[in-house]
């Protein structure tokens, strides 16, 4: 992906959204140093508001800055990639469990929409799409929950973990139970069976990170 200079407005917030793009693309592998001159230079920007938007990115949990080495694109040994998935196991089941009650038809049709678009993006292979549009659909059934710092919490999590959903997808090839327990999770939602939608919350992600960790485990086995 190229890096295009960058207009001069809210520069740090447009420079974390191209450099989270790129990471979350792989196009910035985990652990590839971010050096900032020269990213400066590509986006034709000075280092200031470069050195804040990888502090912001830190705080996502994307980049890590060491003493003496700058920053780089942060990497997850396995065994973190599946305290991520148990974190967010944690929180989204609650929060979906809170919000299932209260949810309203816009959310709904939200989470139908983006439902949609997810396995249209599924079926053609655009793979880049997948983790964005499966935080919309859960999003919007978390919404009614009424706990945007909850919310929030959980969005960066998913930040955090959208590369290995899109991972765990492409390499556990768990593509059709990822539609149907989106589906049924949406059911139940309009339904308002908040206890069986926090229960598949919790298997759905807890599986998906147990599959990644498994599939991460053999790839780099067969390369040793």
């Amino acid at each position: 992906m190229a890096a295009a200079p960058l207009a001069r407005r809210s520069i740090p917030d447009m420079l974390v959204e191209q450099l989270r793009g790129r990471i979350l693309a792989g196009d910035l592998p985990q652990g590839q140093p971010l050096r900032q001159d020269a990213l400066a230079a590509q986006y034709g920007v000075s280092r200031i508001p470069l050195r804040e938007a990888l502090r912001r990115l830190e705080a996502e949990g994307l980049v890590r800055i060491e003493p003496n080495k700058g920053a780089l694109v942060a990497d997850f040994p396995p065994q973190e990639i599946g305290e991520l998935f148990e974190m967010r196991a944690a929180l989204e089941s609650d929060l979906i469990r809170l919000s299932v009650p209260l949810v309203s038809r816009h959310d709904l049709d939200e989470a139908a929409e983006a439902l949609a678009l997810y396995e249209r993006a599924l079926d053609l292979g655009n793979v880049a799409d997948w983790g964005a549009l499966n935080w919309r659909f859960h999003s919007a059934l978390y919404r009614a929950a009424g706990r945007p710092r909850w919310l929030e919490a959980v969005a960066q999590l998913n930040r955090q973990t959208d590369r290995f959903v899109r991972l765990q997808l492409a390499l556990t090839g768990a593509l059709d139970r990822a539609r149907s327990e989106h589906r049924e999770l949406l059911e139940l939602a309009r339904r308002g069976e908040a206890a069986a939608a926090a229960d598949l919350v919790r298997v759905h992600i807890l599986d998906a990170g147990q599959m990644l960790v498994r599939a991460l485990a053999a790839e780099r086995a067969a390369a040793e």
